[in-house]
């Protein structure tokens, strides 16, 4: 629903009068409590509000829990048993409705606070830096190794590939990849000390 509050409310006699016609029995009958209810809804709608803003302090969302008690009003009022508790039912409509907005609203925060906490932190200048400069002493040291050793590093360690795969990109037995793998480790490892 658009607008406040107060808006809707004054426009329900304008949206009601062209039902001013000639009407049946039950018709009648649908009418008057439809009559009664605007007239209760005028009375109460504020206290609506109060209590929304009461409960969630926020006037955006008290007026939308308002307009929501307000619709939930509309439709259940003809189930309403004594009509002269209306304004009673109507505050605790609203006050479950706002206390539900409000948990709502805190559920969603540990969400986002949790997503947050699991997310890396923007690395400083100073992280980045180092970052670059490890990474270049990484290169620079798979570098240096032994061709054989390297081609093992690059397949299996860099691209990912298995230790059978890397064996049959290179045309040797498992084994063979497995021990250059161990050695390559360990030189990578004494270099970047």
């Amino acid at each position: 629903m658009e607008g406040t509050v107060d808006t809707w409310i004054d426009t329900l006699p304008e949206a009601t009068a062209s039902l001013d016609i000639a009407l049946g029995p039950k018709e009648e009958a649908d009418w008057t409590a439809e009559r009664e209810f605007e007239q209760r809804l005028a009375e109460c709608s504020p206290l609506a509000f109060r209590v929304a803003l009461g409960v969630i302090h926020s006037h955006a969302d008290a007026e939308d829990v308002a307009q929501e008690a307000l619709v939930r009003a509309y439709r259940h009022f003809s189930r309403l048993r004594d009509p002269a508790h209306f304004q009673a039912w109507l505050v605790r409509v609203t006050w479950r409705l706002a206390i539900d907005r409000q948990r709502s609203a805190v559920r969603r925060e540990r969400r986002e606070q949790a997503a947050l906490a699991n997310e890396p932190l923007p690395l400083t200048v100073e992280q980045t830096a180092l970052s670059r400069e490890f990474q270049d002493r990484i290169e620079r040291a798979v570098d240096s190794l032994p061709e054989k050793l390297r081609r093992v590093v690059i397949l299996a360690a860099i691209e990912g590939y298995d230790t059978r795969e890397t064996a049959a990109l290179l045309g040797l037995p498992e084994g063979t990849v497995r021990s250059r793998l161990h050695r390559a480790r360990q030189l990578l490892a004494e270099k970047l000390r």
